[in-house]
């Protein structure tokens, strides 16, 4: 892992908005699934996924969740039953509800939040399953309210045949009962827009491959979504008291993700740096997916040594992480100073798994720096609000006047009008 000096790492972050010929095949994709429904459908199932289905076949049955229990172990049953509690426990604590404001002219202002209808979630099948992931898109549009949800994932998970039963014990151990067998850009286009099959969405989520990230943004505006995600990475902060198998460890947890993670330790100790690197290199060698986060960690990983702890803040601030380590002598200290992160993990029994499993706050965070503008998923993405205005007689003839020299300004006579004739009927009915 390649140490360098804060001044020789480029900080700066580009988004990935696929090559011409991915975006092409994306928009193809996404228009003649909008076109064709089902046929289209199947037909890119078959020749991208190298499986052939019909229309009747799509939906998962109810036996097949039956059937995954019996293909995974009891403990897993019992750890995602636990981790979904978790999960919801803290989301509860997001929700929001309607308000009203009475003014004392009789006038009530409010908001008024409702869930959305329908929402669709993603969940992918390339590299590796990921059933957490099922339980944090599914969880937040639960407790939010949302009546209908529906999942969509590939017919076969790590080019294995067949849904990873992992997948389907988690979807039904969060509820979720509508699924069905599609992925890659024809779903994102099936849940947009329908088939005969599939009905529509009014939002989709989850994180999936480039020509998912494609096809979400193709749709976007036709349906809202959650994000175009990026690859996953994680920053740590760490003093010379850390201890560097710790560090080393939870930089490879990202780091196998896929080839292009993005691991990185920011530390003030030329010593930790080193530590952490000859550690790097041992874990390898034992790791299952040694051959990912090997190339993860020469292509996107850095130790970046820095003059101080107060340095090393400014650098996380501008890095903007999907997720954040403070593993310092005193992370409590410094977190206040954490300006841009995704999710921060304090302290060196917080390792970054914690939160991507168990411990309650949503794992999907924002990516690629935009942590410095954006935030995790939440309730708050599966609601929409209404403004609730009761002008009272008393407001109106109070303010009129005022709401019409702003219609004019503007050059809106109309606006301006629709004001006028109220109170010059209450001015008649006076005289």
């Amino acid at each position: 892992m390649k140490i360098v000096p804060v001044e020789d790492f480029d900080l700066r972050r580009e988004v990935e908005y696929g090559t011409p010929e991915q975006n092409a095949a994306a928009k193809r994709i996404v228009q003649d699934v909008k076109q064709e429904g089902d046929a289209a459908l199947l037909r890119y199932t078959e020749e991208l996924d190298r499986t052939k289905l019909t229309a009747s076949g799509l939906r998962v049955t109810e036996e097949e969740l039956k059937v995954a229990y019996t293909k995974v172990e009891p403990s897993f049953v019992e750890a995602i039953s636990a981790a979904a509690r978790n999960i919801r426990a803290f989301h509860e604590r997001e929700k929001r509800n309607s308000w009203m404001d009475l003014q004392p002219d009789g006038s009530i202002l409010g908001q008024i939040i409702r869930p959305l209808k329908r929402v669709g979630v993603y969940v992918p099948g390339g590299k590796a399953a990921y059933p957490s992931s099922v339980l944090m898109n599914v969880i937040p549009a639960q407790v939010a309210g949302v009546p209908e949800i529906v999942m969509v994932t590939p017919p076969a998970t790590g080019g294995k045949e067949g849904i990873n039963p992992y997948i389907l014990v988690a979807a039904a151990e969060a509820g979720v009962h509508e699924i069905y067998r599609v992925g890659g850009a024809q779903a994102i286009a099936a849940l947009a827009y329908g088939t005969e099959t599939i009905a529509p969405v009014d939002k989709i989520c989850g994180p999936g491959n480039i020509y998912v990230a494609l096809a979400k943004r193709e749709v976007y505006g036709a349906v809202d979504i959650d994000s175009i995600a990026g690859p996953s990475e994680i920053v740590v902060l760490a003093d010379e008291q850390a201890d560097p198998e710790f560090v080393a460890a939870d930089l490879l947890s990202q780091a196998e993700h896929d080839e292009m993670a993005s691991a990185i330790l920011v530390t003030p100790s030329r010593q930790l740096a080193d530590a952490v690197a000859a550690e790097v290199k041992r874990q390898l060698e034992s790791l299952p997916r040694r051959d990912i986060a090997a190339a993860s960690v020469e292509g996107y990983g850095a130790i970046i040594v820095v003059e101080s702890l107060k340095e090393g803040i400014s650098v996380v601030n501008r890095l903007a992480p999907e997720h954040l380590e403070l593993m310092v002598q005193d992370p409590m200290a410094i977190v206040g100073l954490i300006e841009n992160a995704g999710a921060i993990f304090l302290g060196a029994y917080s390792s970054e798994p914690v939160g991507d499993y168990f411990a309650g706050p949503n794992h999907i965070i924002p990516t690629n720096g935009t942590a410095r503008f954006s935030s995790p998923v939440d309730v708050d993405d599966f609601i929409k609000k209404s403004s609730m205005i009761y002008y009272s007689k008393e407001a109106l003839l109070k303010n009129g006047e005022a709401i019409m020299e702003l219609a004019r300004g503007e050059g809106l006579e109309a606006h301006a009008r629709a004001i006028e004739v109220r109170l010059k009927r209450e001015i008649e009915g006076r005289d």
